[in-house]
């Protein structure tokens, strides 16, 4: 195609120069310049823009084209970029060079360009410019120019004369497409396919996650007598990291094999198969070839050494990356969002500062988004949050991970109010929007942060964003309702999931711990055990799979309270059992909750034993056994093992006090009546150990006073504390003591202040309508309790628990709903007479009804606890220990029959109340009367 120049028409070659995209846009304008032209240039002006038609411009093209300058008016006109030109002197040779040299240089915009000029020209491409362009079109990503260019291929033939061309058009839909069967199409119509073409196919199934497939076609290819390359195994490797992990293992092994039989030992080869073992969960197969091979590059390095973070392996990704430093590797981005981790679990915060330093001084890193939100991680998991805000607000590109890590980072460390002001920021950035992560963390800071007092709406934003049906958002609210006490929420949630993973279960536990379904918990711990759910995770070809899920430390540490709270020593020792089979024991989160269920179940030796054998105790490990020697009235040996942590620390220990140790040690005073002692610990609690007195601190103080009947000091202390502390525990702990010294007057003020505070608390009505009850104050009493029934609050039943078997039985006050009711009224009738014969007075002042002293009599053997003390001596062998739990404080005459039962039957009865223990054995009881 050649272009006649006149003379005479000098503005002729300017208006040739119109490109078809500024033609379309600006078609009247164009028209009319067009028709102005002499008619013999009608013909080559049509061809100009013929030539543009068979490339078919997709709107990518059109803006790489300026429109040229026409001067139609004097009007100032803006400078553009020279015009596409047609050039009849260049050879299709140098055209196709240029065209494969500004690919090879990664100049794809000017080879697109470079394509349409060699058209324009006159000149066809042919089978090595056709790869050459696809590439540009691939590497930008602009599937319409692709999908055009194979227009081109078509019609001039090349699909089916050159596998080269045809092997590029499969790349690029694998690369640029949206849908698999595109990528089936090319490949299928490709007469002679090679190698390439193989490898083409089976990358194209990865990148759509096509895994099967891919593997099919691996078959498949081998079927058709063409060997594997690197390239291959690399994206079969991958295909088989993403299998299940019985199916993918088991191929992967294969494939490694397969390696090792033709000795492939190309570095991005092994990179591959260790990958995939480190994703399979095979951290030790991934070590072994990174061991067994010398040409390691920093993707291996990065590789074993993610493998290790990754896998909780924190030990040997440091040493891993030690290695690689002495090696002579720099580490690059990857590397520290790989180390950073290691650190924040380690909480080795010394050597992740000096990374820090290291990335400031690397003007590279301090752009990478992933190791800002790495250091974020690190900081906030080694408590040092303002440090990880101050990384978060100096990163130059705040990608959502960033954001999700300091929303993680406030939540886990209490920093609720400033999670969730964070979050509302978040929303407000353009083109970010929350993801599972991101409401994964905002939710239980939401269910934390008093100031957001709407949390059940979070529920109704998440599933405007489409999350509602994502596991990890589903955990995250059940959680939320199970801790604001709607329970059948979660309920419903779990229920509805449709695929359950450990941590939907433990959630589900845990909430029903929280709200005190502590029998529900147990039976949905036997049905994780026995019928599982479906699982993604365990099954990516069937999600109706069904699996079992074995309870990990998270499981055990939250069913462990559950059966401390029902007194289920049985079932309590059969998860300590299950820890030592499945080494959990040793995790101190499991062990501290072990130690506290045997206390509260009454076996404080075993208690100890499991301390004793710990290797590791946090400072919540030395609270609870403080706890438990002080409930069981063991004062002195809980204050004893307060010196012990103290002066461990001073031998280099990491464990030091806190405020929850000084509550658990003045509780134990507390009931010890070791009064001297507590108020000097008081007193020194901050000079010497660094903790102030908070209001808790105070309310155990004012406990341990009134306990020991010394009122008045204790109404001084509560007027003593500091301004601003709630003062409802300690006028709380002042009005039980009233109820046991039968003060009137304190308890009045006591009762009033209370009120003041928390009107709908039915205790502090029921102790005041007590103490007026105890001496005789009925009309006082009564209308005490019409207040309260007035205001709709209504007292909290007495009930008792005791395990009998497999099961734990519970009994309310007057209950008469157990199958064994009958009996065990009878029983008690009888051992009634016999308590009698030996001495026994009932105190009918427990009584807090105005009725006749037999009436009174009566309903003292229907509480709770002697319902259950008489249901396990019935039910038990002779000489077996009876244990039973109370959700209230023992009253005074179910402690002194007690005494009597116990030497009566020979028995030792362990009682729980909601204060302390008391052992009852030979007519006596382990509190000597104080508690």
């Amino acid at each position: 195609m050649v272009f006649l120049e006149d003379p005479t028409s000098h503005f002729c070659i300017q208006h040739l120069k119109l490109s078809l995209c500024w033609f379309f846009s600006n078609y009247k304008r164009s028209l009319t310049i067009f028709l102005s032209l002499p008619f013999a240039y009608y013909s080559q002006v049509i061809v100009f823009f013929i030539a543009y038609s068979i490339m078919s411009l997709s709107p990518w093209t059109c803006s790489l084209l300026s429109p040229p300058s026409l001067s139609l008016s004097n009007s100032p006109q803006t400078q553009t970029p020279p015009p596409l030109l047609p050039d009849p002197t260049r050879s299709k040779r140098s055209w196709v060079e240029s065209l494969r040299s500004l690919t090879r240089s990664n100049s794809f915009p000017q080879a697109i360009t470079t394509f349409i000029q060699m058209q324009v020209s006159g000149v066809l491409p042919d089978n090595f410019a056709f790869p050459a362009v696809l590439k540009a079109a691939t590497a930008l990503q602009d599937l319409p120019l692709g999908k055009q260019i194979h227009a081109s291929v078509v019609k001039l033939g090349y699909d089916s004369l050159s596998v080269t061309v045809a092997n590029t058009l499969l790349h690029m839909y694998g690369r640029c497409g949206d849908d698999v069967c595109q990528v089936f199409k090319v490949f299928d119509r490709i007469p002679q396919r090679d190698q390439v073409s193989w490898n083409s196919l089976i990358n194209a199934l990865c990148k759509f996650e096509e895994w099967e497939l891919a593997l099919e076609s691996f078959r498949l290819m081998g079927l058709e007598g063409i060997d594997p390359s690197s390239f291959t195994l690399v994206s079969v490797a991958l295909a088989c990291s993403n299998l299940n992990k019985h199916d993918g293992l088991r191929l992967g092994k294969q494939v490694h094999g397969y390696t090792l039989r033709i000795n492939e030992q190309k570095t991005f080869t092994n990179n591959s198969l260790m990958a995939m073992y480190a994703k399979l969960g095979r951290i030790d197969d991934a070590k072994i070839v990174f061991e067994r091979f010398a040409q390691r590059d920093m993707v291996s390095w990065n590789t074993v050494i993610s493998a290790f973070s990754q896998n909780d392996r924190f030990y040997e990704a440091l040493e891993y990356f030690s290695c690689m430093k002495d090696q002579g590797f720099q580490p690059d981005g990857v590397t520290f969002s790989s180390v950073l981790p290691a650190c924040s679990h380690m909480e080795l915060l010394d050597l992740g500062k000096e990374i820090h330093a290291y990335v400031i001084r690397n003007d590279d890193f301090v752009w990478n988004s992933f190791v800002a939100s790495a250091l974020v991680d690190m900081y906030c998991n080694c408590k040092q949050v303002i440090s990880g805000r101050r990384v978060f607000d100096g990163s130059q590109d705040r990608r959502l991970g960033l954001w999700n890590a300091m929303l993680a980072g406030y939540a886990q460390n209490g920093f609720y109010t400033e999670a969730v002001m964070l979050f509302m920021k978040l929303v407000a950035v353009p083109d970010l929007f929350p993801n599972p992560t991101t409401m994964a963390s905002v939710l239980p800071a939401c269910v934390h942060c008093e100031a957001f007092a709407d949390k059940e709406a979070m529920h109704g934003y998440v599933l405007k964003l489409g999350l509602g049906r994502d596991r990890y958002v589903q955990n995250a609210l059940m959680d939320l309702y199970s801790r604001i006490g709607r329970i059948e929420n979660s309920k419903y949630i779990f229920d509805n999931m449709a695929s359950k993973d450990i941590v939907s279960w433990n959630t589900m536990i845990t909430g029903y711990v929280v709200c005190g379904y502590h029998e529900d918990a147990l039976i949905l711990l036997h049905e994780m055990q026995i019928t599982g759910g479906t699982s993604e995770e365990n099954d990516d070809f069937d999600n109706n799979f069904k699996v079992s899920f074995k309870p990990n430390s998270v499981t055990l540490m939250t069913i462990l309270p559950a059966c401390a709270a029902l007194a289920a020593l049985t079932k309590g020792k059969e998860i300590h059992a299950y820890a030592i089979r499945n080494a959990l024991e040793s995790d101190v989160a499991v062990g501290s909750a072990l130690v506290d269920m045997y206390a509260k179940c009454g076996c404080l030796d075993m208690a100890r034993g499991v301390f004793e054998s710990m290797r590791n105790r946090n400072v919540i490990t030395w609270n609870v056994i403080i706890m438990a020697y002080g409930m069981h009235g063991e004062g002195e040996e809980a204050l004893a093992l307060f010196k012990r942590m103290v002066a461990e620390r001073t031998r280099g220990g990491e464990v030091m006090p806190n405020g929850v140790t000084f509550i658990a040690v003045f509780a134990a005073c507390s009931h010890s009546g070791m009064v001297d002692e507590g108020q000097q610990l008081f007193q020194s609690m901050k000079e010497s150990y660094g903790v102030e007195p908070n209001a808790d601190h105070y309310a155990c103080v004012v406990d341990l006073l009134g306990r020991a009947g010394r009122l008045d000091e204790a109404f001084e202390i509560i007027n003593s504390m500091p301004t601003g502390l709630d003062k409802v525990g300690a006028w709380s702990s002042l009005l039980g003591a009233c109820r046991i010294y039968q003060n009137v007057q304190l308890g009045e003020i006591s009762a009033l202040k209370l009120l003041e505070f928390e009107p709908t608390v039915a205790s502090h009505y029921v102790l005041l309508s007590n103490i007026y009850s105890s001496v005789g104050l009925w009309e006082k009493a009564n209308e005490v309790r019409k207040n309260m029934k007035e205001m709709g609050v209504r007292k909290e039943p007495g009930c008792s628990w005791i395990e009998c078997g497999d099961e734990v039985h519970k009994f309310l006050a007057g209950d008469t709903s157990h199958p064994q009711s009958e009996q065990l009224y009878e029983f008690l009738s009888d051992l009634f007479t016999r308590m009698k014969k030996e001495g026994y007075v009932p105190d009918t002042s427990c009584v807090l009804h105005n009725v006749d002293e037999q009436e009174k009599e009566n309903l003292l053997c229907g509480h709770s606890e002697r319902l259950a003390i008489a249901f396990g001596l019935l039910n038990t062998p002779p000489g077996t220990t009876i244990r039973v739990a109370k959700n209230l404080r023992v009253c005074n005459d179910c402690h002194s029959a007690t005494k009597f039962i116990s030497k009566i039957v020979d028995r030792e009865i362990v009682v729980r109340d909601v204060r302390r223990f008391h052992h009852f054995k030979d007519g006596a009881c382990s509190c000597g009367d104080y508690w």
